[in-house]
């Protein structure tokens, strides 16, 4: 039987191409360690990304990293590319628990605003229970971006972006459908890999 992870992750990947960027090239550039075993670095994604245009690059390629330690690695570039899509600042994927206390908890944090990175997430953008299946997003409009990746072992992980003001409206289509793409990296990174169940 597949399971509701696997079939999120192969949806994702079923896609051909994302913002310019091949599905073929993703795939290459999220297995290659770039990164390293150390989880608080400044880094530089620019270089691993091939734009169609210099409109599409950022102004900004620095991030401070928390908790990318190891393969968590493979989770740094899908919530970079999710930030730039939002057109925010930080990027986190978190979990809390469904029953019991229910205070967000940091799983991997990347903050293009601050070093080192902020891991204080808002309460308030995290749903406590989802009706839908994931991925589901919640646009909030310049607060961010709040998007379900699915539930394990009693607790409930989140992609959440926010910061940076800068965008004034709803998400357009096609950002909407690219951020989904990665939020389907992340699930299959989380459940496949069991990455969601080694958190203690």
């Amino acid at each position: 039987m597949i399971s509701q992870a696997q079939k999120i992750y192969e949806k994702a990947r079923g896609r051909t191409r994302l913002g310019g960027v091949s599905t073929q090239s993703l795939t290459r550039v999220a297995s290659r360690p770039f990164i390293g075993p150390m989880s608080d670095e400044i880094i530089d994604l620019t270089q691993y990304l091939n734009r169609e245009s210099k409109e599409e690059e950022p102004a900004r390629g620095a991030f401070a990293l928390w908790g990318a330690d190891g393969e968590r690695s493979r989770f740094a570039l899908p919530l970079w590319r999710t930030i730039y899509l939002a057109q925010a600042e930080r990027g986190a994927i978190v979990w809390r628990d469904t029953t019991g206390d229910d205070v967000p908890h940091a799983f991997l944090v990347l903050d293009r605003g601050q070093d080192p990175a902020r891991l204080e997430v808002d309460q308030n953008a995290i749903p406590v229970s989802e009706d839908g299946e994931p991925p589901a997003l919640h646009d909030h409009g310049s607060d961010g971006v709040t998007i379900f990746l699915g539930e394990r072992g009693g607790r409930i992980w989140h992609l959440v972006v926010d910061g940076g003001g800068t965008r004034t409206g709803e998400l357009s289509a096609k950002s909407r459908e690219d951020i989904l793409f990665l939020a389907g990296e992340c699930a299959g990174l989380l459940f496949l890999r069991d990455f969601a169940g080694k958190v203690p």
